[in-house]
């Protein structure tokens, strides 16, 4: 069973969401201290956190990067504003999905499904290290690391990764990468893979890789071999 932790202050929809999520036999858990979230994330071990942009005391967006400074736990948030920077900021800040309430909950039962299946049966395979462009890219650890130094991404940057690799010096489409990614791309927005990507390329560049990842407009990305630029 998979431990959810559900930081949303509106009770009504907690309560909903927790017996719906129930049903599907998840195990929910709520936030006792909206001023302390990072003491029950540490005592309950969340499988993955779905949390509420707009939150007493602190925003979602403070305790997504307090998560993200100890765990890759994946993060799925929800917003009832209609900004797109609110994805954006999100995706940025390394969440693994975006929910804009009001929201219909076979939509987000497939959000959660198509994470979970994809973090958890992913790190279930036997994955050998991997070199790529002078770096050595280990995809149980979640890191690429080179002799400029190493840097540790998320569960879906590493995946994009991997995609593009496997495929190298050949464009990997946009709704092929959208399609492995979230499994269905009727709930998926077109930028939510446009910032991962470019999230991804980010983190290379810390490591000077980034220019080997291009965009094809139209098309999709693909990963270059390193002496092709």
């Amino acid at each position: 069973m998979f431990k959810i932790l559900l930081i949303e202050d509106d009770r009504t929809l907690f309560q909903e969401m927790n017996e719906r999520l129930s049903s599907w036999s998840y195990e929910v858990h709520g936030v006792s201290d909206f001023g302390n979230v990072m003491q029950d994330f540490s005592t309950i071990h969340p499988d993955l956190v779905i949390i509420d942009i707009q939150l007493p005391k602190f925003d979602g967006f403070h305790w997504c990067r307090m998560i993200r400074s100890h765990s890759n736990v994946p993060i799925i948030f929800l917003s009832s504003r209609d900004h797109p920077t609110d994805m954006v900021m999100s995706m940025q800040l390394g969440a693994d999905d975006f929910v804009q309430k009001p929201f219909h909950f076979d939509v987000l039962i497939a959000k959660i499904q198509a994470t979970l299946r994809r973090v958890y049966n992913y790190n279930t395979e036997k994955n050998e290290l991997k070199t790529w462009c002078g770096a050595t890219i280990d995809y149980e650890k979640n890191t690429v690391s080179n002799p400029q130094g190493m840097i540790e991404l998320t569960k879906n940057e590493i995946f994009i990764l991997k995609q593009l690799i496997e495929h190298k010096n050949n464009i990997v489409g946009r709704e092929s990468l959208i399609e492995s990614l979230w499994n269905d791309k009727r709930f998926v927005s077109d930028n939510t893979l446009t910032v991962n990507v470019n999230r991804l390329r980010k983190r290379l560049e810390e490591i000077g890789l980034g220019k080997y990842i291009e965009t094809k407009v139209g098309q999709g990305y693909i990963a270059l071999e390193e002496g092709s630029i």
